[in-house]
Parts: structure tokens; sequence; C-alpha cells
């Protein structure tokens, strides 16, 4: 292969993770492929999916000029957290005056982030986008990654990015190889109106074993609005997809305990399967992974997107202060960026899935352990501060 077009890096992937590594590259030789393009949103309602973005991914978006892209009416505050065991009575509270920070995260909507991150890449100097383009071929050397896309175009690239989702093409022909299981959940997400106010509060409520492990969780949005997220067994979501709206919104009243009083649906639900995925490596010869191509956890804890803004941060930061001359692709600094995610997606990613499995044990001696677990957890205010820090990166 031969390409037309050389680059220092290319980026498989115009998903968060992707566009956020090809604004961060700012003045570096920078190919973005991506089969979509965000349209610039539309109309004044909620967007069905939403990302509890964390301060410290909140100040990275704000660096890269993208958080005030954002409309202050589509990202709202949470300063505080409530978690509920599955006995009713079992509770852990995190609250952000009471730590000293302004807000625990913030809630995003989908569409305005990934506009906010599109927007200004058009015109980003070194940056030349491969838009409406797919990936058919990679020619991995130890010269160079070659890129053959769908259109006929070939391009080639010193480092090749794969921030392209969980089937990632990348990691698979890289040969990375890849452990996934199936929760054999699936998450249901649809925002309510609800007749008590939030006041900024993010609820969550473990179901426990009697519920196959589901969780539910309702987040705040501007007014008096929450998204709900509701990870359950996949024959229960589709039960909860096929009832109508005001069905819908009285059963998830009640699974909240009525915490927010009645409420009613203003976003069809819609509907996304879990699985868990850790690729062995996050790197190979010319490959650094970002994202889900590289780690996807269950959606309890509302981590995945800040594990995946956290991977494009490092590997930008590592990039960009390379020694002058030094191939982006060079091993040795690859191996830098591996080393330094490494640490904190195992523990996000062996947390959330401890969680996820204690909750769904079934028999009332694990129900005890956990529930009273987290009234343990309540009242020590050190591993509580630790939890929440760790959580807001």
């Amino acid at each position: 292969m031969k390409p037309a077009a050389q680059f220092e890096v290319a980026i498989a992937g115009g998903g968060l993770v992707g566009a956020a590594v090809a604004r961060a590259l700012r003045g570096a030789r920078v190919a973005l492929i991506s089969q979509e393009v965000p349209a610039a949103p539309q109309g004044s309602g909620f967007d069905a999916r939403v990302y509890a973005i964390s301060p410290a991914n909140a100040d990275f978006l704000g660096r890269l000029g993208a958080w005030s892209a954002i409309p202050s009416f589509h990202r709202t505050p949470v300063h505080a957290m409530r978690v509920h065991g599955d006995d009713g009575k079992s509770l852990i509270e995190f609250d952000a005056y009471r730590s000293g920070v302004s807000e625990l995260a913030w809630i995003v909507e989908d569409r305005w982030l990934r506009e906010a991150l599109w927007r200004g890449l058009d015109g980003q100097e070194g940056l030349m986008l491969f838009a409406d383009s797919s990936i058919r071929d990679l020619e991995i050397s130890e010269q160079q990654a070659g890129i053959s896309l769908e259109d006929g175009r070939e391009i080639g690239a010193q480092l090749l990015v794969g921030a392209d989702g969980a089937r990632s093409l990348v990691r698979e022909r890289a040969g990375i190889a890849s452990e996934a299981h199936d929760y054999g959940q699936t998450a249901v997400v649809a925002n309510f109106a609800c007749a008590r106010p939030h006041r900024n509060v993010a609820w969550q409520w473990f179901q426990g074993a009697e519920k196959e492990g589901a969780v539910l969780a309702l987040l705040p949005l501007p007014g008096d609005h929450v998204s709900m997220v509701w990870s359950t067994a996949t024959e229960n979501a589709a039960r909860l997809l096929a009832l109508d709206a005001g069905a819908l919104a009285r059963e998830v009243s009640a699974a909240a305990q009525q915490a927010l009083g009645e409420l009613a649906l203003v976003t069809p639900p819609r509907a996304f399967p879990l699985r868990r995925l850790a690729a062995a490596h996050l790197v190979a010869p010319r490959v650094a992974l970002a994202g889900d191509a590289a780690h996807v956890i269950h959606p309890l804890a509302g981590q995945g997107a800040n594990l995946g803004l956290q991977d494009a941060r490092v590997l930008a930061e590592l990039l960009l202060a390379r020694e002058p001359g030094r191939d982006p692709g060079d091993q040795r600094l690859l191996r830098r960026y591996g080393r330094a995610r490494a640490e904190a997606i195992l523990t996000m990613r062996s947390t959330v899935h401890g969680l996820q499995r204690l909750f769904d044990a079934p028999g009332p001696a694990a129900a005890k352990l956990r529930n009273a677990g987290l009234n343990l957890a309540d009242r020590m205010p050190v591993l509580k501060n630790l939890l929440m820090r760790h959580a807001m990166g």
C-alpha cells in the first residue's frame, strides 16, 4: 500500500472519545475517520441518552473549548447522590457541599456533547476529516499503519488510535485479544417530568437478586425533569418497552419509591444491551486503543464515558509532550500510555463488576452482607470521600 496522504495520527471513530483526541491534538497532522457526523441539535426537547461527566473531565472538555459550547440549559450539576440497597432501608449518601466541592458530576445530553466536540474540527489546523467514511482494510507494518477506506482513498499514519467502539476493527486487526461477557441485561433509558423537584440529586436503587440484579437510576435534568437509566433483565426490558407512556411512568415511580412523586414520560424509551469487555492490552505496534474499544463496563456507576475521556486526555498529553522528532507510534511511548491507564481502568472495572455481582447474588446472607456494607460505608466519611473523589477523577 502506498497511501496518498500521510499523518502523524489517524483516529478511527468520531464518537466522544475519538473527537476528544482529535481536538486535543491541535497542530498535529491528524486524520479523523468517522462514519457519522453529529448534526446540530434541533428543538428544545431532551436527549434520552445522557452522561454523568466528572468534574475532572468537565475541566478537560473546558480546555478543549467544548464545555462552553454546550448551552448551560443542557448541562445539569449533581449536588448530591443517594444510593439505596435492596432491603428498603440501607442507604449511602454523597454530598458535594459537605465534601467541599461545587458538584459531584454534570449530567450532559449525548447529542449536545457530541456536537460541542465536533464544532470547529472542520477548521482545526493540521486536521483532515474523513467524514461519512469507514475503514475497509488495515496494513500495519514497522513503519506505519496503512489504512484503506471504503470510498477507495488510502492514508498512512505513524499511529492509529482505535476509538471505534466495542466491536473495534482496529483492535481485531492489531491482534489485541479481548474478553467479553454478556450481563443478560438491557439498559432502558427515557426522560420524565417529575411532580417533586429533584434538587440536583441523583438517585439510584439496587433491586437485588429477586429482580436479577436490576439497578434503577434517576439523574437530574433542567427544571423538574429526570433521566432514567434502568438496567434490568433483557426480558423485563422488553416488557417495559412495550408499556404505554402512563404505565411506564407509574412503574418507574413505584420502583423509585415515589421519591420524586408522580412521573410523566417526555421522551420515548430506548434500549441498549449491556456487556462487559476488556482488551488484554491498550497498545500494539503502531496502535493505541481508547474508550469502548478498550473497555466497556456496566452503567451502574455512570463511569463508562469518563474512562474513555480520561483515555483521550492521557493519550493526547503523552503525544503532545513527546520529545521533538520522536515518532508518535514509538512502542516505548505507547507503553507509557498503557501503564498510565492500567490502574484506573482495572480499579473501576473491578469495582463496578464486583458491585453488579454482589447485588445480583441470591440468598439472605448475600443480601445482609451488601446492605450492611452500604450502611457501614455511609458512616465512614474517609471511605465515602475516597470513593467520591475517585469517581470525580
